[in-house]
């Protein structure tokens, strides 16, 4: 269990929006525009081909490091057991030792490693992201109103479930970390700054 804890963790701490913007355009994505390394920050700055294939492999290593111990192991892990590897990677995303703690916001991450886990209020919270996408037209935005519901949407779907209480739990806090991440983006908001992808 310690190792596939430790699994998780360095999985979460890749950083593509990094090595994607070395690669395209041979800058540091931390020096440019938000300097975050998240996938938003690199469809602005590097380009928005880019910013969802950041997208997607964030999502994507979230998704591994849930689904990767029971599937190289053959057992069958809990939903106790998925959720604490959900919650590494993600912390392993935004906190990753390799840049002195300092990485993205967590949203591409959480979206892989919840689809692994409970994918039907992170499919719903999702396709909620996209409505208040295509009408404000700002990432942040639509990010901390899926955040806002995915609790809800853990209740609609897992209320009776055996591991609601842990799901339940654990989503909230997700939210609370979402908004959290997103407090500078939150400032910006309140104040008409924010800016709109068109």
């Amino acid at each position: 269990m310690i190792f596939w804890c430790v699994f998780a963790y360095l999985l979460g701490t890749i950083p593509f929006g990094l090595w994607t913007g070395h690669l395209v355009k041979h800058l540091d994505i931390r020096q440019h525009g938000s300097k975050n390394i998240g996938a938003t920050n690199v469809f602005r700055v590097v380009g928005k081909k880019w910013g969802i294939l950041v997208l997607f492999l964030d999502a994507l290593k979230g998704w591994l490091a849930c689904r990767l111990p029971g599937f190289l192991t053959g057992n069958s892990f809990g939903l106790e057991q998925e959720l604490i590897f959900a919650v590494i990677a993600i912390a392993g995303h935004t906190f990753p030792i390799w840049l002195k703690f300092k990485g993205g916001k967590g949203v591409a991450t959480s979206l892989g490693v919840f689809l692994a886990v409970a994918w039907q209020p992170t499919l719903s919270a999702f396709i909620f992201w996209i409505f208040i996408f295509s009408i404000f037209r700002i990432i942040s935005v639509a990010s901390l109103a899926a955040a806002l519901i995915y609790p809800m949407m853990v209740f609609f779907f897992y209320r009776h479930h055996p591991g609601f209480i842990w799901l339940f739990g654990i989503s909230f806090a997700l939210s609370a970390f979402m908004f959290y991440t997103h407090r500078a983006n939150m400032g910006r908001i309140l104040r008409g700054e924010e800016k709109k992808i068109i």
